[in-house]
């Protein structure tokens, strides 16, 4: 055996594997990218599609003024969405296959055999000065690829199927199916008729609050209109059931309508429906025709029912809408008291004590949640007013945006007479008179003094020295000497828990009332005070004293207490859960000597 032949075959052998190796790594063409079928083509740039589907007719949409307009079969406003998808679907479209010209010519039969002798439906798209022709033949024997060819373009290509499902049928598949096109206009006029009833609508540019114009000028539910207009907008048309401008409208009761709806900016009409009965197999529909076009379709009826409402049905349902920031609430009743707005709160006028802001913000939301219960009478006058309890208010309440300013109040409010669980209320700026629920006039508070901040004193548990407890002629101290250490002093019996004492004491320290009561306390047996029941005095470190006096219990399982505040007794509702508290830890058991 020759050695060196062998090592030279070796070496021969290694730079074949190693060129192989480069070839197939390094030198191969890389993977093509797919070719388009339509390279030059920009949807936005589009002014023009023309479809004809096989043994229909052509359906044509214009691109003009930034809208999409179906010219042909009809002329009708065109589905925006609908085109859009459609050339976005051509413009991706690849070849998965190419058949060359010389293999058509090979191929005599070949038109009829791919389908492009009577194709299956003809495409133009125009843009500018740009056009493209396109017949879209058969589909291959396994169906999930289509023949295509582009005019001018040498032979024909087979593509995948899932642009087809983009190209309409007919007309209808790329018809505006919008009830209303309220994207691009700013509602503020609304007339509509129904049941022969005219009302006029139209919201002021100032403050944006609706208002009725007809049969009646008054103050409009706001809301009911804009969610009437959010939901008109996204209503749409669910059959088209003619175009014929000769059709017989009374057919589809549409001449006269059940139904006229006229909307508005300014002077200018934005868009107008008309609204007929149901079709006869269909009562959850109803035939409906847009103004200015002939075509006759249908939509469903519920969505249409907010406007076919009676007049109060339109109008405010509340008794106010706040315009502007309230800063004095004058209230004048069986006792008259005025809160205004300070630089760090809320005072009661003339008063001294401390202001529950939070409880004066529940009044203002109170009164501008005021529903309306009925409308009773309209354009009325002095002599209508007694029989309302109108003459002689029970209440009057004027709100301003400015303390003392007696020359623009935002609202003034007259409260009368309660009949049948219903109270009487007119507003100064009004002719109309109103009823509100009993039930929602006692949430209004009488007296001033309800207003006083509910925090009814604040200690700290470690400055504590002794509790002292009084009930039925009987007394007993609990002595303080540090966190959780409670002890009774010399002279008083009994069993106590530290750790709940101290509980009770942290508490009675914050405490806090769901409400007052009484301020003063003339008659306290009327409220269940005695001198036998349970009183609970704190001493603190530095000689101050907090006591509570407790009375009546409430079927809330809590009971009437009573304080003693800037030398006046207040009555209050005691707090349920510390109450538990108490009669758990606080009071003497009656064995106790």
């Amino acid at each position: 055996m020759n050695t060196k032949n062998t090592w030279v075959w070796l070496v021969v052998a290694a730079l074949l594997f190693a060129s192989i190796f480069m070839l197939d790594h390094f030198l191969r063409p890389g993977p093509t990218s797919p070719k388009l079928i339509l390279p030059g083509l920009k949807p936005s740039a589009v002014t023009s599609v023309q479809v004809t589907p096989a043994g229909a007719l052509e359906i044509r949409a214009d691109h003009t003024n930034g809208e999409w307009q179906l010219v042909k079969p009809i002329v009708y406003p065109a589905q925006p969405a609908a085109i859009s998808a459609f050339l976005g679907a051509l413009q991706k479209l690849t070849q998965a296959t190419r058949i060359s010209a010389a293999d058509i010519r090979e191929h005599h039969t070949s038109d009829a055999d791919f389908g492009f002798e009577n194709p299956q439906s003809a495409i133009v798209i125009e843009a500018g000065d740009q056009r493209w022709q396109l017949r879209v033949g058969n589909k291959t024997p396994p169906g999930d690829q289509v023949y295509l060819r582009v005019v001018g373009v040498d032979g024909a290509f087979v593509v995948d199927t899932d642009w087809l499902k983009y190209l309409p049928h007919s007309a209808n598949d790329w018809r505006n199916t919008s009830l209303v096109d309220l994207a691009n206009a700013d509602c503020d006029s609304i007339i509509l008729t129904n049941n022969a009833r005219v009302i006029e609508l139209r919201r002021d540019e100032t403050n944006h609050l609706w208002h009725m114009l007809r049969p009646l000028r008054a103050r409009a539910n706001g809301d009911r209109i804009t969610d009437a207009l959010q939901e008109l907008q996204a209503d749409a048309i669910t059959q088209f059931v003619t175009d014929d401008p000769r059709a017989d409208l009374t057919t589809y009761g549409l001449q006269p309508a059940d139904l006229d709806l006229w909307l508005g900016h300014g002077t200018n009409f934005i868009a107008g429906l008309h609204v007929g009965k149901s079709p006869p197999n269909d009562a959850s529909q109803v035939y409906v025709k847009r103004e200015g076009w002939s075509t006759v379709a249908t939509t469903a009826k519920a969505g249409l029912a907010p406007w076919q409402g009676t007049v109060n049905d339109f109008r405010d349902p509340y008794l106010l809408e706040l315009s502007a920031p309230v800063a004095e609430i004058a209230v004048q009743g069986e006792q008259d008291y005025t809160l205004q707005r300070t630089g760090t709160g809320w005072q009661v006028a003339g008063q001294t004590f401390p202001v529950d802001a939070t409880n004066v913000q529940v009044l203002i939301q109170t009164l501008a949640g005021m529903h309306i219960s009925q409308f009773v009478k309209a354009a009325v006058t002095a002599p209508d007013l007694p029989q309302y309890g109108l003459d002689k208010p029970k209440m009057e309440i004027t709100l301003r945006s400015a303390v003392g300013d007696t020359n623009a109040p935002i609202v003034q409010l007259f409260f009368g007479t309660n009949q049948d669980n219903q109270v009487y209320v007119r507003r100064a700026d009004e002719d109309f008179i109103y009823a509100i629920t009993a039930e929602d006039f006692n949430r209004i508070p009488v007296w001033g003094w309800e207003f006083r901040d509910r925090q009814i004193w604040n200690f700290n548990v470690a400055d504590v020295t002794e509790i002292t407890l009084h009930e039925n002629g009987r007394t007993r101290q609990i002595l303080h000497d540090g966190r959780n250490k409670w002890s009774l002093a010399p002279g008083s019996q009994g069993i106590i828990n530290a750790p709940a004492i101290e509980e009770t004491t942290y508490r009675f320290g914050q405490l806090e009332t769901p409400g007052w009561v009484t301020r003063g306390l003339p008659h306290p047996e009327k409220l269940g005070f005695k001198p036998d029941n349970l009183s609970v005095t704190f001493e603190l470190k530095d000689g101050r004293k907090f006591s509570v006096d407790f009375g009546a219990e409430l079927p809330s399982h809590t009971a009437l207490a009573a304080v003693t505040l800037d030398g006046e007794r207040w009555t209050f509702v005691f707090p349920p859960v510390l109450y538990q508290f108490v009669t758990s830890y606080l009071v003497i058991p009656p064995n106790t000597p």
